[in-house]
């Protein structure tokens, strides 16, 4: 049998209820070779003997996973993050077949990479889904669309672990997207300013950051470019007489 190296990829599970879930997801992770897991806000005893029972051999994968406060705590140092979602949603990003999206997660290899479930009785929320930059939706029948965590998990670490060997003989020519804090430190600044001038007040400030992050997800930003951005925020920012900290550009 074929080794499968995806030690740069995260399964990120927010809020996740089950422990037998998060059990039943680090063994099918161990499966098709993942071994990053990590849990936003878990509401259950990811360590307890209920999650130990169903991993069976994936202990290492559970006793090893990381839990965090919040999503963009588990996204720090990722370059690229794609969400899951069964819903559909009014918004210009499509929501794409696992078999399409996910090799994007391998183009730029050994570059920390997240996948990201929501919560079993909800999927995650349009704030969550604001931190990935491409949305994915497994299709099922709709007489019966709903998977279980542990399964929705599976589909999509066995269409990584195919796409492993085929992306290895390809030329790696791909765009070197810029790491996840360094995009959210500019949509940060770029609010700032925007309630600053007007364009957008408080109660909208949300809904309208929704969409440039939507916009800029799509153009799929590089550092040297977020630099640039930042660029021209901060000059804005000093023509208005604003202070103008070059610490963090």
């Amino acid at each position: 049998m074929q080794e499968i190296k995806l030690d740069w990829l995260k399964i990120v599970l927010v809020e996740p209820a089950g422990p037998m879930n998060v059990g039943s997801v680090a063994r099918v992770m161990k499966n098709f070779g993942l071994h990053h897991l990590v849990l936003v806000n878990p509401q259950c005893d990811f360590l307890g003997m209920e999650a130990k029972k169903m991993a069976v051999h994936a202990d290492d994968v559970l006793e090893s996973a990381v839990s965090v406060a919040t999503l963009p705590e588990a996204l720090q140092g990722c370059f690229r993050a794609i969400a899951t979602t069964a819903r559909v949603r009014d918004w210009e990003t499509p929501l794409e077949n696992p078999r399409d999206a996910l090799p994007w997660l391998l183009e730029e290899k050994e570059k920390s990479a997240a996948l990201i479930f929501g919560p079993e009785d909800r999927g995650l929320s349009n704030e969550e889904l604001n931190y990935a930059q491409r949305f994915i939706r497994i299709p099922t029948d709709s007489i019966y669309p709903s998977l279980n965590l542990a399964m929705a998990v599976g589909i999509c670490c066995y269409e990584l672990a195919e796409n492993v060997k085929e992306s290895d003989n390809q030329s790696s020519s791909k765009i070197e997207l810029a790491p996840f804090e360094v995009v959210e430190t500019y949509y940060q600044q770029l609010e700032s300013l925007l309630l600053q001038i007007g364009y957008i007040y408080p109660h909208t400030a949300a809904s309208r950051m929704e969409k440039f992050r939507q916009l800029y997800n799509r153009a799929g930003l590089q550092t040297k470019e977020v630099a640039m951005l930042r660029g021209i925020l901060r000059q804005v920012e000093w023509a208005m007489g604003g202070k103008s900290d070059h610490q963090n550009l």
